[in-house]
């Protein structure tokens, strides 16, 4: 019962602090539930995704920040200067409405459904941010964060950063004669591998490093038996730290199936950082390009990547 009056309250008060902010910032937000959203003031905004932030800090607009979710990695200043609304997954609706915030940005995916419908009980405004593997997905996303935040200014620089860098990537890739079988594993359990198939960020980030994803039968991630790992003729392993929890090497050269592929024969395995990976934030494309280079060492003789990003100044 204390925990529902205290939630009823704080729906009463992001209610209230809404009516009595709204400055009229006259922005409408068509977001990834084919809705159309109306934002009266983004002083006081919720990031809930580590993408979102990430574009939020390069826009400049951190000050307006009142909290971030766990994700929220990149810069390292966000989840250090800014209240914790926990995973994105598993957010709390009275954590977030505690901070009496005028805006909340989610990525598409957060959840519990509960909470996500407990947030739009609120009246505050809330802004469901498309979540799309591509090219074209991640610059419309910097786009729709910007204008929800009404600086479509500093979202079309940094847009057209980011677009540059990956027509850099793509001038890059164009030089891969043979792509590499690329398969993602995201943990080794009980000796079945989960792995990423398509319609996912980790088989979008190997087509954009110029690789091929080994795993070709279905969308989303799946665990799969010793039989199709040896099918799928890996050349590489790709996966993410996790601290603790990170994919060993030695245990993926051990496992019965991939002793039977490339990948133990030639000592293939790679790890790299979860968000700059798979977060498909704007260093989305020097991501990619430090992948390639790690599949094709050869690529690194053509010259440095010059990033537009960081010769960009989109924070004002």
């Amino acid at each position: 019962m204390t925990f529902c009056r205290t939630l009823a309250n704080l729906l009463l008060t992001g209610t209230i602090a809404l009516a009595s902010t709204a400055h009229a910032a006259g922005i409408t937000v068509h977001d990834a539930r084919n809705r159309d959203v109306a934002v009266a003031d983004f002083a006081r905004t919720v990031s809930i995704g580590g993408a979102i932030t990430e574009i939020l800090y390069a826009l400049g607009l951190e000050s307006r920040l009142v909290g971030v979710d766990t994700t929220s990695l990149y810069p390292a200043a966000a989840l250090h200067d800014k209240p914790n609304v926990g995973y994105m997954r598993q957010i709390s609706a009275e954590g977030v409405l505690g901070l009496n915030p005028t805006l909340i940005l989610a990525i598409q995916g957060s959840g519990p459904r509960e909470t996500m419908d407990l947030l739009e009980t609120a009246k505050v405004p809330l802004v469901l941010v498309p979540e799309t593997f591509s090219e074209e997905g991640l610059i419309e996303k910097i786009k729709l964060v910007g204008h929800a935040m009404g600086v479509d200014a500093r979202a079309e620089c940094l847009a057209t950063a980011v677009a540059t860098d990956l027509a850099q990537l793509r001038a890059l890739r164009a030089k891969v004669t043979k792509p590499v079988r690329v398969m993602f594993v995201m943990s080794l359990l009980n000796g079945r591998a989960m792995v990423a198939g398509h319609k996912t960020a980790a088989d979008e980030i190997i087509q954009l490093a110029g690789a091929t994803n080994a795993v070709e039968d279905y969308d989303g991630y799946k665990n799969i038996g010793d039989e199709a790992i040896v099918a799928a003729k890996p050349d590489v392993v790709l996966s993410i730290e996790r601290g603790k929890d990170s994919l060993q090497a030695d245990a993926v050269y051990a496992h019965p199936g991939f002793t039977l592929t490339p990948v133990a024969a030639n000592k293939s395995f790679i790890t790299m950082d979860g968000l700059y990976l798979l977060g498909f934030g704007p260093r989305t494309a020097a991501a990619a390009r430090d992948l390639s280079v790690k599949l094709y060492p050869a690529l690194a003789e053509g010259g440095a990547f010059t990033s537009a990003l960081s010769a960009a100044n989109c924070r004002q």
